[in-house]
């Protein structure tokens, strides 16, 4: 059985069930601008790229000249909203508390400041190194830079680094680093598209990872 070296831990769908207040997040914006609010089915493919792009993705090409606005009213309702129903998503706690002495890291497309919010508010801060959100660095996940850094910071090697993660970016961003990839296909992420990425692992939930790595 592996032991890791470093844990890197995507937020939406992984850790956190959020699904349904960046959901609503959106419709609530829409609705605010008088546009047209979408099925839940289809913002939730547009999650996964930072706010701008699940903004831009939700105005569509036509509201595209409003997308300063649209940026604001979001903020500002999902502000208010974003624990209104997001919770842990099962076994994430009991992930945590199975690899004490490995250090975790979570790497995430959403902004730095509701990353920290939510971790904070669901009181699981305390397992983490430290939280990049998409203003962290100049760049997003799939792009591997923010993967080598830490690789550096925390003097991991690759083969013992495991990515997790619920969207492609996430295996992709793996992939892009040559370390390993654990993709979930209970999360927010396209199952069809997962299964076709090759990830190194696959799990339904993220409970069943304590299974394959070495813990305590």
């Amino acid at each position: 059985m592996k032991k890791l070296e470093l844990m890197i831990f995507d937020l939406d769908g992984t850790l956190i069930d959020s699904g349904k207040d960046l959901i609503d997040g959106v419709n609530g914006m829409l609705k605010s601008m008088g546009l047209q609010q979408k099925a839940a089915e289809e913002i939730k493919r547009y999650i996964g790229d930072g706010v701008v792009k699940l903004v831009e993705r939700a105005l569509g090409v036509p509201n595209l000249h409003r997308l300063e606005e649209a940026l604001a009213v979001f903020s500002d309702y999902y502000g208010k909203h974003f624990l209104d129903n997001t919770v842990l998503c099962d076994g994430v706690e009991d992930v945590l508390r199975a690899f004490p002495k490995t250090p975790k890291v979570i790497l995430t497309n959403k902004s730095s400041f509701f990353s920290l919010a939510i971790v904070r508010g669901l009181g699981i801060e305390k397992y983490f190194e430290e939280i990049i959100g998409a203003d962290s660095m100049p760049f997003l996940k799939p792009d591997p830079r923010q993967i080598e850094y830490l690789l550096e910071k925390y003097r991991a090697r690759r083969e013992n680094t495991l990515m997790i993660g619920d969207g492609k970016n996430d295996i992709l961003a793996a992939k892009n680093s040559g370390i390993l990839s654990l993709a979930l296909l209970n999360g927010l992420g396209d199952r069809r598209m997962l299964l076709e990425l090759k990830a190194d692992y696959y799990c339904e939930t993220i409970r069943e990872m304590v299974s394959l790595f070495e813990g305590r």
